[in-house]
């Protein structure tokens, strides 16, 4: 009999599970179980993790797949190639709508992300369920959507850096210090479940075969869809706390409301495999090499 409970958070995505001690000896039930939430409801949250550390953070991570590098540019945490430190302070600000490094071809299964410092209030993270996004479109909007591709890249918009501080623009120049361009399908068909998401998000630049103008207002149409708060979970950061997520499903950002106050995240991606569109076809690389930063799962 499983000790663990798994409680939905939101309607559409999300749920808390409580009764288990993460690490990397979880027995193989268990993380089938873990697994299986993960799948059924696309991000889910674990509180009281304080025990964790970055050796052991690492080590639940990789029952979960094979730990990818940190990132495929920005340096990781001095001692642990595979944890991103997502620390405010140095720079590090995604306050936009994003599915985690789609510029590459191999984008990761999933993330792991651990709270360290986190402010008394604000600074919460939101995930929005990209199945469901796609589930509820008018049926004429997902078949344009079926047979569409987008180029996604972290060569960096440099107009949204007017008026920022010195440090995020370093983050920026580092962030892009190797460019990326992938070919995406704009649905990807979860090699899991079957079932269908929507693969855009701020690194989605243009759809292929469109004007810049066409392009530009038909992504916006869509990340509108995929961010209406019927899709969406909110998630309240204690120090201890765990979020996992299918990063295959869902978009995530940082709600930047917390000022200068600290608010310092450890990050683990999971090596993931090369999307594959409704049509059979799959991802194609159009600039850079992600090798370095990741395998491609079987």
């Amino acid at each position: 009999m499983s000790s663990l409970s798994i409680a939905p958070v939101a309607g559409r995505i999300g749920a808390q599970i409580t009764g288990v001690r993460l690490g990397g000896d979880l027995p193989a039930d268990l993380v089938a179980e873990i697994r299986q939430a993960l799948l059924r409801h696309k991000v889910i949250f674990f509180r009281d993790q304080d025990h964790l550390d970055e050796r052991s953070q690492v080590a639940f991570a990789s029952l979960l797949g094979e730990p990818t590098a940190a990132h495929p540019t920005v340096p990781a945490l001095d001692g642990n190639d595979h944890i991103l430190d997502l620390d405010y302070r140095n720079g590090h600000k995604v306050d936009r709508w994003h599915t985690d490094v789609t510029f590459v071809d191999r984008p990761p299964l999933a993330s792991v992300l651990r709270a360290v410092t986190v402010p008394d209030a604000g600074g919460d993270t939101l995930w929005t369920n990209t199945v469901t996004a796609y589930e509820h479109l008018p049926a004429e909007l997902r078949d344009l959507l079926d047979r569409l591709r987008a180029v996604h890249t972290n060569a960096y918009d440099y107009a949204r850096l007017a008026g920022t501080d010195d440090r995020a623009r370093e983050y920026a120049e580092v962030f892009a210090s190797t460019v990326f361009e992938t070919e995406h399908p704009v649905v990807r068909v979860h090699p899991e479940t079957g079932e269908r998401s929507i693969l855009l998000g701020d690194f989605a630049k243009h759809l292929v075969g469109l004007s810049k103008s066409t392009s530009a207002a038909l992504i916006r149409l869509i990340q509108e869809h995929v961010t209406e708060v019927e899709n969406t979970v909110r998630w309240r950061w204690a120090p201890g706390d765990v979020a996992v997520w299918d990063n295959r499903a869902t978009q995530h950002r940082v709600v930047h409301d917390f000022g200068d106050r600290p608010r310092h995240l450890h990050r683990v991606t999971v090596a993931g495999d090369v999307p594959v569109g409704v049509d059979g076809r799959p991802s194609v690389v159009l600039a850079g090499d992600a090798a370095a930063y990741s395998p491609i799962a079987a």
